[in-house]
């Protein structure tokens, strides 16, 4: 769930209604619901407890435990990555000036191949796991396996790996 999910999920907490929420966020209603709806098959648990309405109205919504607990963990670990990310000292690496708030040390707790692309897993000390999509090339001329202490560069359309 990516800031857009806990949008969804704040809103619905604060309207108790999913079509006040989509209306609020400028989202149609199927696409909340679906949203919605995703985040429950993700996780096997639901996120909201729905209440039907009928010709008196009385319909609506409202977050399960889940739900505000998943809603509470993404609050933290945004908090988290904020106070992570918000050095701005920079860093030569490789001849590029990189700042120092886009780098998140962690250690890589899985690395898989597949084809000519490799998903190397970092738990970055925020606490988050980012999944890095390199080429088994640079996995390779990197020599990274699982339990290395590596940095994570993130740039606006990528995530490096510096040993």
């Amino acid at each position: 769930m990516g800031k857009g999910g806990a949008e969804i999920l704040e809103s619905i907490r604060g309207e108790e209604s999913i079509s006040k929420a989509a209306r609020k966020l400028r989202m149609s209603y199927r696409y909340v619901w679906g949203y919605v709806h995703g985040i429950e098959k993700a996780i096997g648990q639901p996120v909201l407890e729905t209440f039907r309405g009928g010709e008196s109205g009385g319909g609506g919504a409202r977050l399960t435990e889940c739900g505000e607990s998943l809603l509470d963990e993404y609050k933290r670990l945004e908090c988290c990555l904020n106070e992570v990310l918000s050095n701005r000292m920079y860093e030569e690496v490789g001849g590029l000036k990189i700042s120092a708030r886009n780098r998140l040390k962690g250690k890589v707790v899985s690395v898989e191949k597949d084809g000519i692309t490799a998903k190397v897993k970092i738990e970055v000390s925020a606490p988050a796991v980012v999944t890095a999509v390199i080429t088994k090339e640079a996995l390779e001329d990197l020599n990274v396996k699982v339990g290395d202490i590596v940095e994570a560069i993130v740039k606006a359309t990528e995530v490096m790996i510096a040993k």
